[in-house]
């Protein structure tokens, strides 16, 4: 049987494919090319399809023996959902719902989301835990919760069967240099920074100077995407070792500043970074940084790349060997 992956050839998808791969799985990567590559791919079955496309869904879980799916597809920048609500609902919800729908009209019961910590707002109290309030600040938040919410009711009506990881900063390369992170445009911090390095742009800007932080810039969690796709795939075997549906956060515990990633990406590039303090982002809250006390508890994972360091390190080989990403889109 085989495992379906949405966004497969994206970011962190691709790394979770890698290491299904790895293990012996077949795969499919379903995905839309819009942030995928196919040389992402690691040798899985492409098929190229949205999210949005009902008919393409169902064709694939027709042709293929798919008996568990793992959800990445979304679209997942927070300034660009204050100004594109529209775009985000449709994509991340309504798409959501007819990858659902198509799971209940095949019988398919496992599904693994990619969801975030943005769906709590701004934190109560920091680590946050699982418990914690959910009172999301942008609609790209408020999108995800929304799937988490209607993953519990399909459980209910139809016993789809769900684990939903929530992280934030999803970071560094996998380490073998085959595959990492290449998004036109870019908005993740540390390929910008690295960029900057790279000389392909002239400067990182901060959204807001002055937030209540040690430094006055964002305190984000920024966790190995390797570590994130092997906490899927331990998500992905309890469910099919007959666990329960669950939630689960996906932090490192501390959190960094966005000015700290800036001068620790200087010291493992050698290259001077130039940075500006612009405007604050709508949305944004001042921290956010989630505890993983639960999933090392429940499953046992435990992430193999937790220093910002080595993340920036593994991020910083991708980038500095595949300067222009991968050279087919």
């Amino acid at each position: 049987m085989a495992i379906l992956v949405t966004g497969g050839l994206g970011y962190v998808g691709s790394h979770a494919v890698k290491l299904l791969m790895d293990s012996g799985r077949e795969v499919i990567s379903y995905d839309n090319l819009l942030f995928g590559h196919k040389e992402a791919s690691s040798g899985s079955t492409i098929v190229v399809g949205d999210l949005l496309d009902l008919d393409k869904l169902r064709d694939t879980f027709d042709r293929h023996p798919i008996d568990s799916v793992m959800h990445f597809a979304a679209l997942a920048d927070v300034g660009d959902s204050v100004t594109n609500p529209h775009q985000y609902y449709s994509v991340n919800v309504t798409g959501s719902l007819n990858l659902a729908k198509a799971m209940v009209e095949h019988n398919i019961k496992n599904l693994i989301f990619s969801s975030s910590a943005a769906v709590f707002g701004e934190p109560e109290v920091v680590p946050i835990p699982e418990g914690h309030p959910k009172n999301p600040t942008n609609p790209y938040g408020r999108s995800k919760l929304m799937f988490e919410e209607i993953l519990a009711e399909f459980e209910v009506a139809y016993g789809i069967k769900s684990v939903s990881l929530r992280y934030f900063n999803a970071s560094g390369a996998d380490p073998s240099g085959l595959i990492g992170e290449d998004h036109t445009p870019e908005h993740h911090l540390i390929p910008i920074v690295l960029q900057v390095a790279l000389a392909q742009r002239e400067q990182v800007t901060i959204f807001g100077g002055d937030w209540d932080t040690p430094d006055g810039s964002c305190i984000r969690d920024y966790v190995h995407v390797t570590d994130l796709a092997q906490a899927h795939l331990r998500a992905l075997e309890s469910l099919e070792n007959g666990g329960p549906s669950a939630v689960y956060n996906m932090g490192n515990g501390s959190g960094y500043s966005v000015k700290e990633v800036i001068r620790l990406s200087e010291e493992i590039t050698g290259k001077p970074i130039k940075s500006v303090v612009g405007p604050r982002r709508a949305g944004d809250p001042a921290r956010l940084v989630a505890s993983s006390d639960r999933i090392k508890k429940e499953l046992g994972w435990e992430p193999k790349y937790p220093e910002l360091r080595t993340i920036i390190k593994t991020a910083w080989d991708w980038h500095s060997s595949h300067p222009n990403g991968y050279s087919v889109r």
